[in-house]
């Protein structure tokens, strides 16, 4: 299987770059990093891709394109056939501690003169 996917230039262009990507890469990325200029190509090897398990499909629910990511047999896959150490997968950001808000400081109160 894995000399199939080697074979094909469009499967091996759209595994590499979306392994070069450290967030992923939406439909348009992808459309232009394999340079194909044809959607129905591009279709076909994010299905191929993905019935291989090599990539998956995350979406963003806060307005941002969807993303194809690397699946970890997907690095291993891109690993063996370049001969190359496979890509880190993306690190999430960490999250950032939620401290309690502080109350205000007390104000001195000021004495009025008679």
């Amino acid at each position: 299987m894995l000399r199939k996917v080697a074979t094909s230039p469009h499967l091996m262009r759209a595994l590499t770059a979306i392994g070069k990507s450290k967030e992923g890469m939406s439909d348009a990325e992808l459309d232009d990093a394999t340079n194909d200029n044809s959607e129905w190509t591009s279709l076909w090897v994010i299905r191929q891709l993905t019935a291989l398990g090599f990539i998956e499909f995350k979406v963003d629910f806060f307005g941002n394109p969807a993303r194809y990511q690397l699946t970890d047999a997907g690095r291993s896959a891109l690993a063996a056939i370049t001969g190359q150490p496979p890509p880190k997968p993306p690190m999430a950001a960490p999250p950032r501690p939620q401290s309690p808000p502080t109350p205000p400081s007390p104000q001195p109160v000021a004495q009025k003169a008679a």
